[in-house]
This record gives C-alpha cells, sequence and structure tokens, in this order.
C-alpha cells in the first residue's frame, strides 16, 4: 500500500476562552498508518451498511433509499428545496445570481437559446457540447437553493427544450454528436445533461423525467460494448452516468439497469485498477468511480480504490495547503511546486466527488476534504463580485496577469487573471455548481429515519424524521468563522430520531450541550457522533468545535510550512491593485498586482511553532463576502523575515520554494495572514526562516545557458538540458523544446559553457508526435562548435542519425570551445524539437 500524503508534522495550539494558550505539541502522520484505518474503515462499511436498516432502533427513512441489490448508502441526500442556506454561504449564491453564472446568456455564446442544438426540438444547430449542460446543471440548482423564481423559470425553458427534443430511439439533444467519435456516440455532453435533468425531478416532480431517462438508458443499453470506451473524455467519466442510472434504478426498480451499469463499468477506463489519467477534472470525477460502483459490486475493494486513487494523487501532487493539486491541466512530472495550479473546473468536480462518497460511505473524512476545497481554494478563483473567473488558482500565487506562463504552466496564454469571457470555456460555465450542489448537501437523512449535519453553514432545514414526523432545524452559525454551531428544533410533537453531528478531523475537544446541558464524551464513528433520543418543540443543540493554530511541514515539498486555524488555512496578505483590462463595460476582466512585500519566510518557535502565531478577530457581524482581504473575520499575526533572493522568474511566477530552514539577515516584522479563500494573491507555503547548521542560503537560479533560433511558447529550451530522460519519442509527461509551428526550415540550437571545455561526443533524444501532431525527426542535422566567432563543423563525425525512441550518439575529434550548436534541417511540411541533448 502506497506512502499517501507522506509524513508531516503538525503543531498544535488550542483556544480557549478567547485565549491564546498552548496545550501540547504532537507529531501526526497522514502515512501508512493513517490509510490502513482508512480502508480498514471502508472494509467494515460493507458488512455494516448491509445491516443499517436491520439493526435499527428506529424507524427507516422516508427518503428514497438504494433498491436492492445495491447496498444501502449510509447517508441519503434529501429532497432538493429541503434546506434554506443562509449567512455568508447565502452570499456566495447570491453573487452568484447577480453575477456570471446569472448573466451567462447573455455572455456566452453557447448560451444563446435561439441558435443551440440543445433546445432544438431536433437538436440541430451549434453550440451542442458541454458547455450548456454545464452552466445549466448549477444554474437550475441555483434557482432551485435560493427559490429564485426568474432562474427557475429560465432554467425549465432549457429544460422544457431538451425533454422536448426526444426521437423514438431514445436519443436526445444535438444529434451531431450521435455519429462525432469517428461514427461512434460522444455521450459526454449528455452525462452532465442527466444530472440537470436529475435535479429537476427531484425539485419538481416532473412526471416526464423517469420515462425520458429510462427511454434514453434503454437506447444505451442496445450500444456495443467498444461505445462505453470510445473518445476521450466519455470512457474516463462514465462514472457520472452510472450514478444517473442508480438514481433511476432506484425510482424505476428496471433490472436491466444495473446490466447497463456493469456493462459500462466493465468498458469505461479503468479507475479501480489506479489511477489511470492525470488530466486535473478527469481525476477530480473519475476517481470516485470504483466508490460509485462499489454500490452494485458489493466489494470494498471498489470503495478502497476511490481511497487509493486520492491518496496517490495528494501524495504525489498535493503537497500544498488548499485540498488541490498541481494540475495545471495536466499533473506533470517535476511540476510540484505550490506556484502549480488547480483548474476552477477541478475544484467544483472534487467537491461533488467528495459529496457522494459522503453518502456513500458515511466517512466524515469526505466532508473535511470538501470543505478544506470550499473555503481555501474556491472563493479566490473568482472576483469578489462573482463577475470573473480564472482558469488556474495555484498555493503560492502572487501576479494575476494575463501573460503567457507556459511551460511552466502547461498551457499557453492567460490562465491567471479574471474573466468573465469565453477564455476560460469549460470553467466559465462548470463553476456554476460549486455552491448550489454544496448548499444541498448541508444536511443529509439517515438511513434510520435521522438528520445528519455533515457540511456546516447556517441553514433551515425541513426533513420528515423518526416515524415520518416532520422537523425543522434552524442552523445558527457563522462557521467556518466561528467555533459554535446552534441547532434550534421545530417539532408539533415528540419525536425520537437519531440526530448525527460531523466532527472534524482537526477538531480534538468537541463540546456538546443539549438545552444547556454539557453532554458527556461520546464515542465518534466514522468521524460522526450521533444524539439518539427523544425531541422536542423547542430543543436546542450547541456544539463547540474549538479551533487552534496548526503548523503543517510539508516534507515532500522542501520542508515548507502551512498555518491553519480550524478548517481555514492561512497566506500571506498581500496588498492588491486590479488593474481593468478588455472592453466589455458591463463585464470587465482583471488583472491583479501586488503592492507589497510577498517574499517572506517564517520565524517559528522550535519548541512549538503553532505558538508563534496570534489569533486576532474582527469584531461585529460577518461580511455577506467574507472572502476578501479588508472583510476577513479572522487574521493571524507572525514574525517573518525577507529572503530577498526569492523573486518572481521570467514569466513572472512566483519562484519556486527551496530547501528550508532559509537563512535571511533581514529585519524581523510582524506580518498579518489572512484566509486563504480571502487571498487573491497569496503565498500559503512558507519557507522557514533558520540560522544552524541545516539553514540554506537562497540560490538564484543561474541564466540560461541555451538558446535556440525558434522556440514554441508552449516549450523551453532548458528542457535539452534538464536531466530528464524521456521514455520515448513521444513522452508527453516531460518538458520539452520544439521549433514549432516552424516547418520545413533550416534552425538551430545552441548551449554556452561556463568556461571552455574538451567535448568529442554528442547524444540527441528527438522529439516525434506521429500520431498526435505534426513534429518529426529532423531531415538531416550537423553539429558546429564556436572558433572565435565563427561556427564550424566539427571533423570524423560519425554518422547523424534520427532514430526515435533512442539517443542518438555522434562521436567526433576533440575540440576546445565555449559553445556548441546543432544545426538542423526540418522535413518538408514537418517541425521537429528534442527532449535531451547530451554533451561529453
Amino acid at each position: 500500500m502506497m506512502q499517501a500524503a507522506g509524513a508531516y508534522q503538525l503543531y498544535v495550539t488550542n483556544e480557549k476562552s478567547g485565549m491564546h494558550s498552548t496545550s501540547r505539541t504532537h507529531l501526526f502522520h497522514t502515512s501508512l498508518a493513517r490509510n490502513v484505518f482508512v480502508l480498514a474503515v471502508s472494509s467494515l462499511f460493507l458488512a455494516g451498511s448491509a445491516r443499517t436498516a436491520e439493526s435499527s432502533k428506529n424507524a427507516p427513512s422516508a427518503y428514497i433509499t438504494n433498491r436492492p441489490p445495491l447496498l444501502p448508502s449510509a447517508l441519503l441526500k434529501l429532497p432538493i428545496g429541503s434546506i434554506k442556506p443562509g449567512g455568508w454561504l447565502r452570499g456566495q449564491l447570491e453573487l452568484e445570481a447577480a453575477g456570471m453564472t446569472g448573466h451567462l446568456e447573455e455572455i456566452s455564446k453557447w448560451c444563446k437559446f435561439e441558435v443551440n442544438a440543445w433546445s432544438d426540438p431536433q437538436g440541430k444547430g451549434p453550440s451542442g457540447w458541454e458547455e450548456l449542460p454545464y452552466w445549466l446543471k448549477g444554474y437550475g440548482d441555483l434557482g432551485y437553493v435560493l427559490n429564485d423564481p426568474k432562474i427557475i423559470a429560465e432554467a425549465r425553458k432549457w429544460i422544457d427544450a431538451v425533454l422536448s427534443s426526444q426521437d423514438s430511439t431514445g436519443w436526445f439533444g444535438p444529434r451531431g454528436l450521435q455519429t462525432s467519435l469517428q461514427g461512434k456516440p460522444d455521450l459526454w455532453p449528455h452525462m452532465v445533461m442527466c444530472n440537470v435533468l436529475q435535479s429537476f425531478y427531484e425539485y419538481t416532480s416532473d412526471e416526464r423525467v423517469l420515462p425520458f431517462l429510462t427511454r434514453y438508458f434503454k437506447w444505451m443499453s442496445t450500444r456495443p460494448a467498444d461505445n462505453f470506451g470510445a473518445g476521450y473524455w466519455p470512457k474516463i467519466r462514465f462514472g457520472d452516468n452510472i450514478e444517473t442510472i442508480y438514481w433511476l434504478y432506484n425510482r424505476t426498480g428496471d433490472a436491466w439497469l444495473l446490466e447497463l451499469a456493469r456493462k459500462i463499468h466493465e468498458n469505461m477506463a479503468r479507475w479501480d485498477s489506479g489511477i489511470i489519467d492525470w488530466h486535473n477534472v478527469n481525476f477530480a470525477q473519475g476517481f470516485r468511480e470504483p466508490g460509485v460502483y462499489y454500490l452494485q459490486a458489493r466489494e470494498a475493494k471498489f470503495l478502497q480504490a476511490a481511497e487509493r486513487n486520492y491518496q496517490m494523487m495528494m501524495s504525489l501532487y498535493g503537497q500544498f495547503p488548499g485540498g488541490g493539486f498541481a494540475g495545471d491541466e495536466n499533473c506533470r512530472p517535476g511540476y510540484t511546486d505550490p506556484r502549480q495550479g488547480f483548474e476552477t473546473c477541478g475544484m467544483v468536480e472534487f467537491t461533488h466527488s467528495f459529496e457522494m462518497l459522503t453518502r456513500i460511505s458515511g466517512d466524515s473524512i469526505w466532508p473535511d476534504r470538501c470543505e478544506d476545497i470550499a473555503f481555501n481554494s474556491l472563493p479566490a478563483a473568482l472576483t469578489p463580485d462573482w463577475k470573473g473567473l480564472h482558469y488556474l488558482t495555484c498555493a503560492n500565487q502572487v501576479q494575476l496577469d494575463r501573460n503567457n506562463k507556459a511551460p511552466e504552466i502547461q498551457n499557453s496564454g492567460t490562465m491567471f487573471s479574471y474573466s468573465p469571457m469565453e477564455v476560460y470555456r469549460c470553467c466559465q460555465h462548470n463553476v456554476s455548481h460549486g455552491w448550489p450542489y454544496y448548499a444541498e448537501e448541508l444536511w443529509l437523512a439517515t438511513p434510520d429515519g435521522g438528520l445528519c449535519a455533515s457540511l456546516y453553514a447556517a441553514s433551515e432545514v425541513r426533513a420528515k424524521v423518526g416515524r415520518g414526523a416532520m422537523v425543522t432545524v434552524s442552523e445558527e452559525t457563522d462557521y467556518p468563522f466561528a467555533d459554535t454551531i446552534t441547532l434550534k428544533l421545530g417539532l408539533s410533537a415528540p419525536e425520537k430520531f437519531p440526530l448525527r453531528l460531523r466532527l472534524p478531523v482537526w477538531c480534538e475537544e468537541p463540546r456538546i450541550k443539549i438545552n444547556g446541558r454539557r453532554e458527556p464524551s461520546l464515542p465518534r464513528a466514522k468521524g460522526f457522533v450521533t444524539l439518539d433520543r427523544s425531541w422536542k418543540n423547542g430543543d436546542v443543540v450547541t456544539l463547540q468545535l474549538p479551533m487552534h493554530v496548526e503548523v503543517r511541514k510539508w516534507e515532500k515539498n522542501k520542508n515548507a510550512v502551512s498555518v491553519s486555524y480550524g478548517p481555514l488555512s492561512y497566506s500571506l496578505k498581500i496588498g492588491e491593485k486590479w488593474q481593468r483590462y478588455g472592453h466589455n463595460e458591463t463585464w470587465p476582466e482583471f488583472e491583479v498586482f501586488p503592492t507589497t512585500d510577498w517574499n517572506y519566510g517564517l520565524v517559528l518557535s522550535q519548541r512549538n511553532p503553532a505558538n508563534s502565531f496570534k489569533v486576532v478577530k474582527k469584531p461585529g457581524p460577518i461580511a455577506a463576502q467574507p472572502f476578501t482581504p479588508e472583510s476577513a473575520p479572522i487574521e493571524l499575526r507572525a514574525q517573518a523575515r525577507k529572503i530577498p533572493g526569492w523573486k518572481q522568474d521570467r514569466l513572472g511566477l512566483v519562484g519556486k520554494l527551496q530547501a528550508s530552514p532559509i537563512k535571511s539577515t533581514e529585519p524581523i516584522q510582524t506580518v498579518s495572514l489572512i484566509p486563504m479563500g480571502a487571498a487573491r494573491l497569496r503565498i500559503t507555503s512558507f519557507p522557514v526562516i533558520g540560522s544552524g547548521t541545516d539553514a540554506h542560503d537562497w540560490t538564484n537560479p543561474k541564466p540560461s545557458l541555451v538558446s535556440a533560433s525558434h522556440c514554441f511558447e508552449n516549450d523551453t529550451v532548458d528542457a535539452v538540458a534538464d536531466g530528464v530522460e524521456p521514455k520515448n519519442s513521444n513522452d508527453h509527461e516531460i518538458p520539452r523544446f520544439t521549433w514549432w509551428d516552424h516547418r520545413g526550415t533550416t534552425e538551430w540550437i545552441q548551449r554556452e559553457f561556463e568556461k571552455p571545455a574538451s567535448v568529442s561526443s554528442v547524444d540527441v533524444y528527438w522529439f516525434d508526435d506521429t500520431g498526435a501532431g505534426s513534429c518529426r525527426v529532423p531531415q538531416s542535422w550537423r553539429v558546429l562548435y564556436r572558433d572565435g566567432q565563427e561556427w564550424k563543423e566539427v571533423e570524423s563525425p560519425s554518422p547523424y542519425a534520427t532514430n526515435k525512441d533512442r539517443f542518438n550518439h555522434v562521436q567526433f575529434e576533440a575540440v576546445q570551445t565555449g559553445a556548441l550548436r546543432l544545426e538542423v534541417k526540418l522535413q518538408p511540411d514537418f517541425s521537429s524539437g528534442i527532449l535531451e541533448w547530451k554533451v561529453k
């Protein structure tokens, strides 16, 4: 079994009665022991879940549960509309409605009703892929959770059109998708539209939906097996359809649906075998598939596979705070620094996965992970007014300009600046479901007629409990900016039912009172505590989750540290200058530049690092939008020294971390830290200042000694001398150099030496992406050396080979020179490139 998140040190300071005091310091490992625990719990759940209904002393749930032979889910989703969010969460939803998501029909060319294949009764027209379903998936739910008649009506317009587009075979929507994958259907966009229809049915009980989906899946069941492995996106994301099929089966009982789910699982990309794709969004939604299929397979290994996938990803690429991972499009070996980004689509798909796995497993580790992303990463992906977003959010990100960051960020073009426009085409639409889905999962039903508080936020829930009684629970809290949650129950008559409360993993000493009386310590079960008793009107439950400062050392990322207080991770507070660009007065775009220094290392107490921070709480009510530097309700104060050598690189990216501890003779300063979600400019993975024998000087990278006649903007000349050897000539996982998009020309690349050297051979590994692009091995090449101001070809060279998938060795008479050059003639109509170049 893989060691997951790596051993790290966690230093804790408890806060009691508003006083900052040290309780203890301990070492905590998210390593093999934690993984064994998680997987053991998963194994126990297989047996325990099957006995849930039978062993309960309470009445069965009034809500839809899994039909046999599916395993019972540990927790059940309440009908949409049962939960009314309040407080800051309602503020986020209202900002979303007033901002970009609420106006995409105005902004996005893919959401124009009059010219869209999704709204056409015959499925004809443009804009017939994922964008409209992505937006509608969250837009409809936004209306439902806000009970907003305007949004509900606008979403209904689209949904009615979709429901009217089904043909006699069962297919619906864009007809072009039926054969768009080399004659096979592209089923990915329909997976998203099925989610739209699920929510619509849960809110309205519209009688058209179940027959509609039944006909569609009946058509799908007739498809040959190879259809479920076709295309890039569908075969990776088919777990979404399996979830919808179970949803439909639980409402219709059609047994053939389970055979279809099995057929999909066996022929799609197999996430139960491990991580089969490193695209950040594919992983964020795909990793959960074996956990979903577990309900049908009834084997613990499937639920364990979802956890194993998560642990492996976070171990390799998630070594910084915020709950995300380094996947600025794809995860790439060597690109693990906190300056690497996580896509906004990835964030909302990750939280959705966590919400689903919460209900399947009943394990509180999933809502813990969900709120980590929701509080610490998602808010900063958007402007405070929700009128723009950016593609990538990084744990360390000190400038949000619109300039190209490739190849350090995988994609070229603007990735960091804020825009509501189509430059961020997928995220522009898909971000819509993040907060609405979160609001729908605050409260869950339990299979034994109870209620579960899974995610905490001010809200009101109305649900059936016990033997069918209706209870109203009003939740009053400013969590995560306060530690107290008050639940007030409204009942027409006393009723016995279990009330389950999540106890976050970071909280060591939760306190529970019922009607003012302290409850004795109760055992946790998978991170939840259950209060099973007879409740009456006016009962009040008070849950206090005392928060403390934690300092986490990321041993796999240069021994950097991060700081948290309760569920909130913290960032250096950096001054922001918002600079407008673009030509749309109503929907502007923005770059954000730092106005204060950011290159600080923390000065920490060696005995108890957590005791190095002072918690400062702002008086007064929490702002409707608390995720800004100005409105952040809680700040931390710390001591720090500047690290003069830590600078932005040539692309404007924050410099990579170097191994802590770091030496600095700069004066000690007091710096402020704010919640990570409130910091659009942020440093959250900090170097640590030290002065002992293990401390290092910060070293500035040497200027590149490689240059070329031309280099594609997504590539780098430094790739040829980075020491990373390729697996083959079409290796896309490592940095590369190419002359793209020059074709058929004569080009060059050269290496300077720090001082003249004697060289007598070179080894060149050519890049050739036959089958994927237009780079090929060159037509011919030769080696030149610099003699004074002239370039001369080396003497007596061995043959200049152009073999793929190997180094091409050329031996020649030794020369004393300060530089070598490769002169390359490209094949007609093709470009070329180099993955690695050795000089001896």
